[in-house]
């Protein structure tokens, strides 16, 4: 029997911060991890997902350089092998550097799968130490994440029918690919697999994509990827699907009840997460997941479970946790300054930001014009297109900047603001900004007295803040 003050289950991104975060508080901390330190987001998901992505960006690029500005170049082909090299290549520096970092705080990882035999005792059941029993002095931190959703009767085989984690390591580039779910990832890897010149149909079964996110933010998407030629059908259902010799063969009913055959070489499966706790031995602990397999915490102040001393951090958790790599940092933070004896301020998911990286790119954080009503907010709402600004027509791929406040006073600049949300080229790097906006409660007219750079397409967010404040410029 061993002892320590914090053992962490899992080392992805809710994981390993909070295994750092704490041992730079001074405790002794373990960390199990089965696969690879730095979890799905690192491995299969966040970072070899975003460099396919810039490659896809790059490709664009030159079809722009060609069509739009005269510069005649053309594409020979996709070398697949250096591309998937380079990705890797990212990934293995990352996850060396993860290593690197955990090594140097002196958390000491443990390879294998652990589970809980009690309030305070894990067992470590694989790898080099199995059979290993540690006695935790002041908390254990459940961080195992989720995979992905599968549906009955069509299951993954890694090369026809695949899944967000295999996507990217499946054989060489498909000529054309069915995407099943309209959320990011699912909008992502449309847009990725377009980029490199196959055939694209993305199929959604709510009304819209990205149903989560503001109805124009889906609309402007909408509108991009259609342009670019993908097939859209939202409020559609997949009824059957079948793998053959050539690559999937299903049939889909569109929005207006009509049945279609949709013939693709790969059929990907984009229709969400679900928490992994296999083997985690909860009821050990006296701990059992809610009626969706998550570990729902009793005080989400300090994201501590109905047990004392056992915290849940990442995938595990249920909304208004939002299943992203950057929150499930925030929350290993809080939790790692919990156990240190601090009272960490809690995470405010309303000020975390959402990114979804295709082209074009979205980006929000807060509430949602419908979402401020169902509140109770009587809301004052401003929107400016992107190709209202010089660097907008620069970039000529079209865009919004909607911007949702209080109403404030009759007459008045609006009040605190409740959200922004951005769609176009970019955004994604321009979101950090309303980040601090929501965060800090700012109003329309404390953003306004900021000055934005000329020409950048940020300049578009200034303009829609100097309009609410009633000091609009180019906005009228």
């Amino acid at each position: 029997m061993q002892e320590t003050d914090v053992f962490v289950i899992g080392g992805g991104t809710g994981g390993y911060s909070t295994a750092l975060r704490a041992a730079a508080l001074g405790l002794d901390v373990v960390l199990a991890e089965r696969d690879l330190v730095g979890g799905t987001c690192l491995h299969r998901g966040c970072v070899p997902s975003k460099a396919m992505l810039h490659a896809a960006e790059l490709v664009d690029g030159i079809a722009e350089a060609r069509e739009r500005w005269g510069v005649k170049v053309t594409l020979d082909s996709v070398d697949w092998s250096a591309l998937t090299a380079t990705r890797d290549d990212i990934v293995a520096r990352n996850h060396k550097g993860v290593e690197g970092h955990l090594s140097h705080a002196r958390v000491r990882v443990v390879r294998g799968s652990a589970s809980l035999t009690g309030p305070r005792g894990v067992r470590v059941d694989s790898g080099a130490e199995a059979g290993s029993r540690w006695t935790v002095r002041r908390g254990i931190v459940l961080a195992t994440g989720s995979r992905p959703r599968t549906l009955p009767g069509l299951e993954p085989d890694g090369e026809r029918v695949v899944t967000s984690d295999d996507a990217l390591f499946a054989p060489g580039l498909p000529t054309s690919v069915l995407v099943l779910g309209g959320g990011a990832i699912g909008v992502e890897y449309a847009s990725l697999h377009r980029s490199m010149g196959a055939e694209v149909t993305l199929v959604e079964a709510a009304g819209r994509l990205l149903p989560l996110e503001d109805a124009d933010v889906s609309r402007h998407l909408t509108r991009g990827l259609k342009k670019r030629g993908i097939d859209v059908q939202v409020g559609a259902r997949l009824e059957d699907a079948r793998p053959y010799e050539g690559g999937v063969r299903a049939t889909v009913r569109t929005a207006r009840g009509e049945f279609r055959v949709v013939e693709a070489e790969r059929l990907l499966v984009a229709v969400g997460r679900v928490p992994v706790t296999d083997g985690l031995g909860l009821a050990a602990a006296g701990l059992a997941t809610d009626a969706r397999g998550f570990v729902a915490p009793a005080d989400w102040a300090r994201l501590e479970t109905s047990v004392p001393g056992i915290h849940v951090v990442g995938d595990l958790l249920p909304p208004p946790s939002l299943g992203l790599a950057h929150a499930s940092f925030a929350e290993g933070l809080v939790v790692a300054e919990t156990l240190a004896g601090g009272a960490p301020r809690p995470v405010d998911y309303a000020a975390v930001p959402r990114v979804t990286y295709s082209s074009p790119q979205t980006a929000s954080v807060g509430l949602s014009e419908a979402g401020a009503r169902e509140r109770g907010h009587e809301v004052k709402v401003n929107s400016m297109p992107l190709t209202a600004v010089a660097k907008g027509m620069v970039h000529g791929q079209g865009g919004v900047v909607k911007v949702v406040t209080e109403a404030g006073a009759t007459g008045g600049s609006g009040g605190r603001v409740l959200g922004v949300h951005l769609v176009g080229p970019h955004v994604s790097e321009m979101i950090a900004e309303s980040q601090l906006i929501v965060g800090w409660d700012a109003e329309a007219a404390d953003v306004a007295q900021h000055v934005h750079p000329h020409p950048t397409l940020s300049e578009a967010v200034g303009e829609v803040f100097l309009s609410l404040a009633g000091r609009g410029l180019h906005q009228q």
